[in-house]
């Protein structure tokens, strides 16, 4: 029987930005203040998800890869039939923090040149996404596996384990192909807390409802009036004594606004008795913080997306989650942002398999001042 050919590009740095709090890993300097904080790899576990979900058809498939930290090891690791791409550039990559985007534009120019090669696999975020755009624009197909701290584009599946089944589809000719949207922002400008999105391009990916993810959808001018309503509901019931942490997006920054306290917009923060008493944390100061008083957190779902978390919001990690409890997660959302949401569903990807699986579920969203919606998570 003759072999599906699929190509795999692991960014190995991919995601350590989120949890210690810095929003994205994109260039060196940033990934050294990572590694100073104690940022772990998260790209490998990801991988590790999709591999052991294709390891039912791992004689059917055959993968063209990246040497070491990029694709190579973990192949090796799981048994699967693979072949390392040559070239000059891989000669001096020893290290898990050395690969660049370049690495990343290289191996993906060459898999463009494989024969019969049916998909390109790549682990990473909307950067990894950006530089495999660059390098195939929509010569070939290619699959995002989520990995990176910023995921607003399309071209991802929403989580590993789905992208699997996504694949297997694919390969067995079950569904379509469908331009999507490359999106990417400034990540200087998002770390000061401004969200400043472009549309980079497209790539030719495999599509179905559900499994793919949808590229996020920024707010109305419309939900203004309907943030403050929401704010208003949420003080009147704050508790005192009793940690909030605030997650990111306007939906919440409404909630200082009106506490006249300063709020990071795109940063996780700390309320206790209506004063903002830290900014930005990362998941080392939350899990200090937690241990000191009761602790609720105040979140929203991303526009379009529906993702409550992983997206945009890993300081607030699994560890933290457990820690806290489901029951004290309070979630709020405009009527327009959940009338963007597909089929009402919400979405976790904790980056934790057993954790998402507990947290499915019904659960209540304050969209106005006296209107509650209950919507299910998946």
């Amino acid at each position: 029987m003759n072999q599906l050919i699929l190509g795999l590009i692991i960014n190995p740095i991919a995601g350590m930005g989120g949890a210690v709090g810095l929003k994205g890993t994109d260039g060196g300097d940033t990934l050294e203040k990572a590694l100073s904080l104690g940022a772990k790899p998260n790209a490998y576990n990801r991988t590790k998800e999709l591999l052991e979900k294709l390891s039912s058809i791992k004689r059917k498939i055959k993968f063209i890869t990246c040497p070491k930290y990029m694709g190579g090891f973990i192949l090796e690791e799981f048994g699967f039939d693979f072949q390392i791409i040559k070239h000059s550039i891989f000669n001096d990559y020893n290290e898990i923090y050395d690969s660049t985007s370049e690495y990343t534009k290289i191996a993906a120019n060459m898999l463009c040149e494989i024969k019969d090669l049916k998909l390109i696999l790549f682990v990473g975020g909307d950067g990894t996404a950006r530089d495999i755009q660059d390098a195939i624009n929509t010569k070939i197909p290619a699959l995002g596996i989520p990995a990176g701290v910023k995921i607003f584009s399309s071209v991802f599946a929403l989580n590993p384990i789905v992208a699997a089944d996504l694949i297997m589809q694919f390969l067995w000719d079950e569904i379509p192909l469908k331009e999507s949207e490359v999106l990417d922002i400034d990540e200087e400008k998002y770390r000061k807390g401004k969200l400043v999105s472009k549309l980079y391009g497209y790539l030719l990916t495999p599509f179905a409802p559900k499994y793919s993810q949808l590229s996020k959808m920024e707010s109305s001018n419309s939900d203004l009036n309907n943030q403050e309503r929401i704010a208003k509901r949420i003080i009147e019931n704050l508790e005192d004594d009793v940690n909030y942490i605030l997650g990111p997006g306007t939906t919440i920054k409404a909630i200082t606004d009106i506490l006249d306290q300063e709020k990071t917009v795109l940063g996780v923060d700390l309320l206790l008795n209506k004063k903002i008493q830290k900014l930005d944390l990362n998941e080392n100061d939350i899990l200090k913080i937690i241990e000191k008083n009761p602790t609720k957190i105040i979140i929203s779902p991303i526009g379009r997306q529906g993702f409550l978390f992983g997206r945009g919001n890993l300081q607030i990690s699994s560890e933290i989650l457990k820690k806290i409890g489901l029951t004290n997660i309070i979630i709020l959302s405009t009527k327009y942002k959940l009338d963007t949401i597909p089929d009402n569903m919400l979405k976790i990807d904790t980056r934790d398999i057993e954790l998402d699986r507990k947290m499915k579920g019904y659960y209540k969203i304050i969209v106005d001042y006296d209107e509650l919606k209950i919507y299910k998570v998946i």
